[in-house]
């Protein structure tokens, strides 16, 4: 991307902050939700690992839109094209993922650190 392009979609980095495995999934009118549990650690909230409702989550390199999230689940709706192309059609309920967690809240978490 140039450095002077629009930037659309997730900034995902490649790296994995922590597991989780997924513990539901469903059928929603063709596309699938997916419910993963990580460990929640408040020292890890404290410097940006938590999802945030519609912020961004990778899991297994994919980056996706958060749902519903608690503490330590969140949700995501895969569409049937995503689910084909992807890692998600090897995922079922007990697998484990690699999640990383939105880059610009680990960057305000530590800014208020800094203050």
């Amino acid at each position: 991307m140039l450095m002077n392009g629009r930037l659309d979609g997730h900034i995902v980095q490649g790296h994995v902050d922590m597991t989780a495995e997924c513990i539901a999934k469903e059928d929603a009118q063709g596309s699938t939700y997916f419910t993963f549990r990580y460990n929640y650690d408040p020292e890890m909230a404290r410097r940006g690992y938590f999802t945030v409702d519609k912020g961004s989550v990778s899991v297994n390199g994919v980056s996706l839109t958060v749902c519903n999230p608690t503490a330590d689940t969140f949700q995501v709706a895969i569409i049937p094209y995503t689910l084909e192309h992807t890692n998600f059609c090897d995922i079922n309920i007990g697998t484990r993922v690699n999640l990383e967690f939105d880059i610009l809240g680990k960057y305000i978490a530590r800014l208020q650190q800094l203050q």
